[in-house]
């Protein structure tokens, strides 16, 4: 199963869960992830269900360059990193 991390940045405003799923694409995998935790979607989503400007994610190693469809594709054993980007300076 593919194993979605979201990392800590998310922790000052929530418990912050690792999902196992077994979405073939990160679309759906998001979607279960957020039917478990459904705070989660207003933190990775905007309004029209694209990723927040400020959320990056990576899937085996890899960015996430699609920000609107999120239509990667997941492998059995994917693990999909969701994280906040930081900013400033």
């Amino acid at each position: 199963m593919a194993l979605l991390i979201f990392t800590q940045q998310l922790g000052r405003f929530m418990t912050v869960p690792q999902v196992e799923t077994r979405a073939g694409d990160l679309r759906c995998a998001l979607d279960a992830a957020f039917a478990e935790h459904p705070r989660l979607r207003g933190y990775v989503l905007d309004e029209q269900g694209h990723l927040r400007e400020n959320v990056v994610i990576f899937i085996d190693g890899q960015r996430s360059r699609e920000r609107q469809i999120l239509n990667d594709a997941l492998a059995p054993d994917s693990k999909v990193y969701i994280l906040q980007a930081l900013s400033g300076g």
